[in-house]
């Protein structure tokens, strides 16, 4: 059955969220496994492929936008699409649970600072309870 954690961020500033997903992606990435990062827009894909590249000096992630011709890079990130040939960790930025979560290991919840994302947080929470996932909450 999935695992999914929850992290739970204190610092409020808007690249605290972002910059613990690249950091999140790197530890999974080096440790051999395949990610999937599901975002709220395409902006905020398009943001997040420009961080991975550059949020820490000398870091490299091999990653891509995904495409139906990016099945074979370790980590993908967008919007709206289900990920064809990802199943071992998805990163979820989005305010809703995606409908294919389940197909997936481990999922990672990142929650950040603002009372809007800790709201609609707890509604995932909430959905992953009722169903009877596995929870686990990270205070960061």
């Amino acid at each position: 059955m999935t695992q999914v954690d929850f992290y739970i961020l204190q610092d409020e500033t808007a690249r605290a969220r972002p910059l613990l997903t690249c950091r999140l992606t790197e530890k999974a990435w080096k440790q051999g496994r395949r990610v999937y990062i599901n975002t709220d827009s395409q902006q905020q894909a398009g943001e997040l492929d420009d961080l991975l590249w550059t949020f820490r000096a000398g870091s490299f992630i091999p990653h891509a936008v995904y495409t139906e011709a990016d099945r074979e890079l370790p980590v993908a990130l967008g919007h709206a699409l289900e990920p064809d040939g990802f199943d071992d960790v998805l990163v979820n930025l989005a305010t809703e649970v995606p409908p294919y979560f389940s197909r997936f290991d481990r999922v990672a919840e990142l929650v950040g600072a603002d009372a809007e994302l800790r709201a609609a947080a707890r509604e995932r929470y909430r959905y992953y309870q009722d169903r009877g996932y596995t929870l686990k909450t990270h205070k960061l």
